[in-house]
């Protein structure tokens, strides 16, 4: 979104405000899911529009799952995270979550993270989800 508007996403959300930067994030999802065997990272606010999940399932939707401790260590203090930017920004990005959750949990793959988890070893165990999501299954073919 930042390369093709040429704007900061904080600087999209502060000229044009929440609802104008979902419609461009969305108006992003729909180009990219076009395309195939591609990686597409979402900010977490993208499961808010029931639009988007139709472009999301063009692929394998996955949900690394953190706690909220270790997501508000890893992102506290960040001047890029314009919801965060409250008086209280643990319990703004608890109410995120809260409200999230559900959609979160309709991910074709769930990965959950702990603090200390090493980068590889989540990429791992994201691969193995991915193939037990599509292994076929027998029961199915044979039908």
């Amino acid at each position: 979104m930042e390369q093709s508007t040429g704007k900061s996403v904080t600087t999209l959300f502060a000229e044009l405000g929440e609802p104008t930067f979902r419609q461009i994030e969305t108006q992003a999802l729909a180009e990219l899911s076009a395309y195939t065997r591609l990686v597409v990272a979402t900010g977490g606010g993208i499961v808010l529009h029931s639009s988007n999940w139709s472009y999301l399932h063009h692929g394998l939707v996955i949900w690394l799952d953190v706690p909220l401790d270790e997501l508000y260590t890893r992102i506290k203090g960040n001047p890029h995270r314009p919801l965060l930017q409250t008086p209280d920004p643990y319990q703004t990005l608890q109410h995120l979550l809260e409200q999230r959750s559900p959609l979160y949990a309709q991910a074709d793959v769930r990965v959950a993270v702990q603090a200390g988890d090493p980068p590889r070893q989540v990429a791992q165990r994201v691969l193995d989800e991915i193939r037990l999501a599509i292994k076929p299954n027998p029961i199915t073919e044979q039908n």
